[in-house]
């Protein structure tokens, strides 16, 4: 058996728990569409232990093979919006602040010209 690459063994308990989810949804499915591990496996061009690792949310089953899983139940399409970058929070709250910073910046930028204008007007009138 290969040893599991270390990205594997940081998930987050979170992600995990989504992954043996995602598994038990697909074998939910199959199981509804009234499919034996052995066609479904057929179906999907993997062996039936890898079908039990899809099912059990096994975090080292390729994604080709989770969005073949998802094709046959008519799912694939909500791939394409996984990582949607208008769906990234945390970029969308970089964005914000930075775009806060910027503000305060042109703010006090904007009232320290007007300091010195007049402090000018001042300088020119004694």
């Amino acid at each position: 058996m290969p040893k599991p690459a270390r990205a594997l063994s940081r998930l987050p308990p979170a992600t995990i728990g989504a992954l043996e989810k995602l598994g038990a949804d697909l074998a939910v499915a199959r199981l509804r569409r009234k499919e034996s591990m052995r066609s479904w496996a057929k179906r999907l061009g993997v062996t039936v232990s890898t079908l039990q690792r899809i099912e059990a949310g096994d975090p080292s089953v390729g994604i080709g093979i989770i969005a073949t899983a998802l094709w046959l139940i008519q799912r694939d399409g909500e791939l394409r919006n996984l990582a949607a970058p208008e769906h990234d929070r945390g970029a969308l709250e970089m964005d914000v602040r930075e775009a806060v910073n910027l503000g305060r910046v042109r703010s006090q930028a904007s009232a320290q010209a007007r300091m010195r204008a007049l402090q000018n007007a001042d300088a020119t009138k004694d």
